[in-house]
Protein backbone atom coordinates (compact mmCIF):
# COMPACT_ATOMS: atom_id res chain seq x y z
CA UNK A 1 0.00 0.00 0.00
CA UNK A 2 1.07 3.68 -0.59
CA UNK A 3 0.50 6.09 2.42
CA UNK A 4 1.00 9.62 1.97
CA UNK A 5 1.22 12.24 5.17
CA UNK A 6 0.40 15.64 3.42
CA UNK A 7 0.75 18.34 5.50
CA UNK A 8 -1.43 21.67 4.29
CA UNK A 9 -1.23 25.20 5.22
CA UNK A 10 -0.03 29.12 4.93
CA UNK A 11 3.35 28.81 6.67
CA UNK A 12 2.93 32.91 6.65
CA UNK A 13 -0.20 32.60 9.15
CA UNK A 14 2.04 30.63 12.23
CA UNK A 15 -0.23 27.85 13.47
CA UNK A 16 -2.23 27.78 10.26
CA UNK A 17 0.83 26.90 8.68
CA UNK A 18 1.07 23.71 10.69
CA UNK A 19 0.20 21.14 8.57
CA UNK A 20 3.06 22.09 6.38
CA UNK A 21 5.35 22.50 9.13
CA UNK A 22 4.61 19.19 10.04
CA UNK A 23 5.62 17.84 6.94
CA UNK A 24 8.74 18.61 7.27
CA UNK A 25 9.18 18.10 10.85
CA UNK A 26 8.20 14.10 9.82
CA UNK A 27 10.14 14.20 6.48
CA UNK A 28 13.68 15.67 8.48
CA UNK A 29 13.36 13.50 11.25
CA UNK A 30 12.01 10.02 10.18
CA UNK A 31 11.94 7.11 8.10
CA UNK A 32 9.55 4.40 7.66
CA UNK A 33 10.65 0.84 7.61
CA UNK A 34 7.97 -1.66 6.02
CA UNK A 35 8.35 -4.78 3.76
CA UNK A 36 4.65 -4.33 1.98
CA UNK A 37 4.14 -0.06 2.10
CA UNK A 38 5.89 2.99 1.36
CA UNK A 39 5.18 5.86 3.35
CA UNK A 40 6.25 9.49 1.85
CA UNK A 41 5.91 12.87 3.11
CA UNK A 42 4.72 15.91 0.98
CA UNK A 43 4.06 19.97 1.74
CA UNK A 44 1.26 20.55 -0.08
CA UNK A 45 1.09 23.69 1.65
CA UNK A 46 -2.06 25.82 -0.05
CA UNK A 47 -1.52 23.91 -3.58
CA UNK A 48 -5.16 22.35 -2.93
CA UNK A 49 -6.51 20.79 -6.26
CA UNK A 50 -3.06 20.87 -7.84
CA UNK A 51 -2.40 18.72 -5.14
CA UNK A 52 -4.95 15.73 -7.35
CA UNK A 53 -2.16 14.15 -9.29
CA UNK A 54 -0.20 13.43 -6.37
CA UNK A 55 -2.79 12.04 -3.96
CA UNK A 56 -4.10 9.91 -6.81
CA UNK A 57 -1.23 7.61 -6.66
CA UNK A 58 -1.93 6.97 -3.39
CA UNK A 59 -4.15 4.15 -1.34
CA UNK A 60 -3.75 5.95 1.98
CA UNK A 61 -3.36 9.74 2.93
CA UNK A 62 -3.51 11.32 5.97
CA UNK A 63 -4.36 14.94 6.15
CA UNK A 64 -2.52 17.11 8.76
CA UNK A 65 -4.38 20.71 9.06
CA UNK A 66 -6.52 23.45 10.68
CA UNK A 67 -9.92 22.30 11.58
CA UNK A 68 -12.42 24.75 13.04
CA UNK A 69 -14.83 23.62 16.18
CA UNK A 70 -16.74 25.68 17.85
CA UNK A 71 -16.31 26.33 21.33
CA UNK A 72 -12.77 24.26 21.24
CA UNK A 73 -9.54 25.90 22.59
CA UNK A 74 -6.31 26.42 20.31
CA UNK A 75 -4.48 23.33 20.08
CA UNK A 76 -7.47 21.27 20.11
CA UNK A 77 -6.89 17.85 18.17
CA UNK A 78 -9.16 16.05 16.09
CA UNK A 79 -8.91 12.72 14.38
CA UNK A 80 -11.31 11.64 12.18
CA UNK A 81 -12.07 9.68 8.42
CA UNK A 82 -12.75 12.43 5.87
CA UNK A 83 -16.02 10.36 5.43
CA UNK A 84 -17.42 10.18 8.61
CA UNK A 85 -16.60 14.38 9.58
CA UNK A 86 -18.32 15.10 12.32
CA UNK A 87 -21.10 17.60 12.69
CA UNK A 88 -19.27 20.14 15.24
CA UNK A 89 -16.21 20.08 13.06
CA UNK A 90 -16.31 22.69 10.23
CA UNK A 91 -13.15 22.65 7.65
CA UNK A 92 -13.68 26.38 6.78
CA UNK A 93 -11.23 28.09 8.43
CA UNK A 94 -9.23 30.12 6.02
CA UNK A 95 -8.98 29.96 2.28
CA UNK A 96 -6.35 26.79 2.51
CA UNK A 97 -8.73 24.79 4.00
CA UNK A 98 -12.32 25.44 1.74
CA UNK A 99 -9.62 24.82 -0.99
CA UNK A 100 -8.56 21.24 0.23
CA UNK A 101 -12.28 20.22 1.45
CA UNK A 102 -13.33 21.02 -2.38
CA UNK A 103 -10.32 19.26 -3.89
CA UNK A 104 -11.48 16.10 -1.83
CA UNK A 105 -14.92 16.76 -3.17
CA UNK A 106 -14.20 16.51 -6.74
CA UNK A 107 -12.39 13.65 -6.20
CA UNK A 108 -15.03 11.86 -4.93
CA UNK A 109 -17.25 12.72 -7.64
CA UNK A 110 -14.55 11.42 -9.88
CA UNK A 111 -14.02 8.26 -8.09
CA UNK A 112 -10.40 8.76 -7.33
CA UNK A 113 -9.76 9.51 -3.93
CA UNK A 114 -7.85 7.60 -1.55
CA UNK A 115 -8.99 6.68 1.73
CA UNK A 116 -8.44 9.70 3.54
CA UNK A 117 -7.81 10.83 7.56
CA UNK A 118 -7.67 14.29 9.11
CA UNK A 119 -5.48 15.20 12.28
CA UNK A 120 -7.07 18.31 12.53
CA UNK A 121 -6.26 21.09 14.97
CA UNK A 122 -7.83 24.43 16.32
CA UNK A 123 -5.52 26.90 15.59
CA UNK A 124 -4.69 30.77 16.76
CA UNK A 125 -5.54 32.60 13.87
CA UNK A 126 -3.77 35.73 13.23
CA UNK A 127 -5.64 37.62 10.62
CA UNK A 128 -3.71 39.81 8.03
CA UNK A 129 -0.28 39.76 9.53
CA UNK A 130 1.87 37.31 8.90
CA UNK A 131 4.52 34.95 11.08
CA UNK A 132 6.58 32.05 10.62
CA UNK A 133 5.77 31.31 14.47
CA UNK A 134 3.49 29.50 16.20
CA UNK A 135 1.81 28.81 19.71
CA UNK A 136 3.19 27.62 22.11
CA UNK A 137 -0.62 25.47 22.49
CA UNK A 138 0.03 24.73 18.88
CA UNK A 139 3.55 23.31 19.15
CA UNK A 140 2.41 21.02 22.34
CA UNK A 141 -0.33 19.62 20.02
CA UNK A 142 2.53 19.32 17.55
CA UNK A 143 3.59 16.61 19.42
CA UNK A 144 0.57 14.60 19.81
CA UNK A 145 -0.33 15.28 16.27
CA UNK A 146 2.52 12.84 14.72
CA UNK A 147 2.10 10.48 17.44
CA UNK A 148 -1.55 9.68 16.06
CA UNK A 149 -0.01 8.97 12.79
CA UNK A 150 2.90 6.81 13.98
CA UNK A 151 0.26 4.87 15.80
CA UNK A 152 -1.81 4.61 13.00
CA UNK A 153 1.40 3.51 10.86
CA UNK A 154 1.98 0.77 13.57
CA UNK A 155 -1.26 -0.54 13.27
CA UNK A 156 -0.14 -0.97 9.71
CA UNK A 157 3.04 -2.61 10.29
CA UNK A 158 4.98 0.48 9.60
CA UNK A 159 7.83 1.41 11.61
CA UNK A 160 9.22 4.95 12.26
CA UNK A 161 12.88 5.24 13.05
CA UNK A 162 14.16 8.57 14.22
CA UNK A 163 16.92 9.41 12.18
CA UNK A 164 17.24 13.13 13.29
CA UNK A 165 16.65 15.06 16.79
CA UNK A 166 15.13 18.61 14.86
CA UNK A 167 13.09 20.74 17.23
CA UNK A 168 9.88 21.85 15.79
CA UNK A 169 11.42 25.39 16.40
CA UNK A 170 14.41 24.76 14.17
CA UNK A 171 12.17 23.05 11.25
CA UNK A 172 9.67 26.06 11.15
CA UNK A 173 12.78 28.52 11.01
CA UNK A 174 13.89 26.77 7.36
CA UNK A 175 11.31 25.05 6.42
CA UNK A 176 10.38 28.33 3.57
CA UNK A 177 13.82 27.56 2.17
CA UNK A 178 13.49 24.26 1.93
CA UNK A 179 11.88 22.19 -0.81
CA UNK A 180 10.12 18.44 -0.10
CA UNK A 181 11.36 15.20 -1.63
Amino acid sequence: MKILILGIGNILFGDEGIGAFLAHYIDKNYEFISSEHSVDVVDGGTLASRLIPIIVEYDLVFIIDCVTVEGAKVGDIYFFDYDKIPDFITWQGSAHEVEMLQTLQMMDMYGDRPTTKIVGVVPFVIGEDSTFDITDDMKKASILMVKIIFDELQKLGIKSIQKANYSIEEVIQTACFEGMR
